[in-house]
C-alpha cells in the first residue's frame, strides 16, 4: 500500500489535468482565501463548496497548504494518543496490544496512523484498530475469503474491514493472532 506521501504525490501529479490548476496554484488560491491554512477540514470544505474539488484533491491541497505553514503529520502513536484521550484512555493499553499483535504476524506488516483508527498494512490494509462503541476497542479485519469464526461478524463501514470484533478492557487479544495472520496473507 502506498504511504500517505506517495498518495499525495500521485494526486498532485495529475492535479492540473483534473482541476485546471497545479498544486502550486491551488496553494496560492487557498492562501489568498483568508482561511486558516492549518484548519484542514475548513480548507477541504471550502475547496468542495466553492470550487467543486473532488475528495482526493481536497486532501492533497489541504495537506500541502498546512505543511507549508508548519503542520507535521502526527505519528501513529500521536494519532492514538488523540483517539484515546479523556474517558477512552483506559482502552489505550488494549489498543496497543492488538496493534503490536497485528504488526507481528508478518515481516512486511506496517503500522500507520489515522485520526479515527490505526491501520495495519501489508501491501493493502489488512487490519484496523480503533475505539468502538460502549467502551470497546474495535478490531476490523479485511478478508477475501473469510474464515468461519463466530467471534467475528461482517463489518459495517469501518476502515475497509470486511469483518470485525469488539474487545473490552481485560480481554486477552491473543485469540486474534490466527485471524490477523490470515488477513495479512490474504492482503499480500
Amino acid at each position: 500500500m502506498a504511504s500517505p506521501d506517495d498518495m499525495a504525490r500521485a494526486v498532485s501529479e495529475s492535479m492540473a489535468q483534473r482541476t485546471g490548476r497545479t498544486l502550486e496554484e491551488w496553494v496560492a488560491v487557498v492562501e489568498a482565501s483568508g482561511l486558516d491554512p492549518l484548519d484542514q477540514l475548513s480548507v477541504r470544505r471550502w475547496l468542495k463548496q466553492e470550487h467543486g474539488i473532488a475528495q482526493n484533491s481536497q486532501w492533497a491541497i489541504a495537506f500541502e497548504v498546512a505543511g507549508r505553514h508548519g503542520w507535521v503529520m502526527p505519528t501513529a502513536d500521536e494519532f492514538a494518543d488523540q483517539m484515546y484521550a479523556g474517558k477512552k484512555q483506559p482502552l489505550r493499553p488494549l489498543h496497543d496490544q492488538v496493534v503490536a499483535l497485528a504488526a507481528s504476524v508478518g515481516p512486511e506488516a506496517t503500522v500507520e496512523g489515522r485520526a479515527t483508527y490505526t491501520p495495519i498494512v501489508h501491501r493493502r490494509q489488512f487490519a484496523a484498530v480503533g475505539p468502538g462503541p460502549r467502551n470497546t476497542v474495535r478490531v476490523g479485519l479485511r478478508f477475501r475469503d473469510a474464515p468461519d469464526d463466530e467471534r467475528i461478524v461482517p463489518a459495517k463501514g469501518f476502515a475497509q474491514a470486511t469483518h470485525w470484533t469488539h474487545l473490552v478492557v481485560g480481554d486477552d487479544p491473543g485469540w486474534l493472532e490466527g485471524l490477523l495472520r490470515q488477513a495479512y496473507e490474504q492482503n499480500a
